[in-house]
């Protein structure tokens, strides 16, 4: 379980570390700080917070996940397409400013993560409640992406 934690973990972050090199410089950009953005929009110090202890728990409930899945291919292909996702929309929406297109890849990110909640819950049934952080976190995420889109 231990390195299956470290593995996951390990993967999770750098995802965190190549998406908050297109965050750390779209956040203070002019072009970020000129848009029309949800009232709802949390503070910055938010986002880092949020993605630090979903990633941990991510990087938990995979360790959990892996063992009781027969076809590791699949999961892993889901896994790989979650990373991609993830890692993508930073410099799709920060670095390109390409609003519609972020919102694409995030709402796919959240049907993702809403897949991996659902679909894998008969197998690790309450543990699987680790996931819910990212989900909720990609609803909030999308409509943060959506208004954007709508009001700019």
């Amino acid at each position: 379980m231990i390195f299956r934690l470290i593995i996951f973990m390990a993967f999770n972050f750098a995802a965190l570390a190549i998406g908050g090199l297109f965050t750390s410089k779209g956040v203070p950009s002019d072009w970020y700080v000129g848009i029309v953005k949800a009232p709802w929009t949390p503070p910055g110090w938010v986002f880092g917070t949020a993605w630090t202890s979903i990633m941990i728990c991510f990087g938990v409930y995979m360790a959990y996940l892996w063992p009781v899945i027969e076809d590791k291919n699949i999961l892993i292909r889901l896994y790989a397409l979650q990373w991609i996702l993830n890692v993508g929309w930073n410099p799709t929406f920060f670095y390109y400013h390409n609003v519609f297109a972020g919102l694409l890849l995030i709402t796919v990110l959240t049907a993702l993560i809403g897949f991996f909640l659902f679909f894998y819950w008969p197998e690790l049934k309450l543990k699987s409640t680790l996931i819910l952080p990212y989900f909720i976190w990609m609803i909030i995420a999308t409509s943060l992406n959506g208004y954007i889109l709508l009001k700019n």
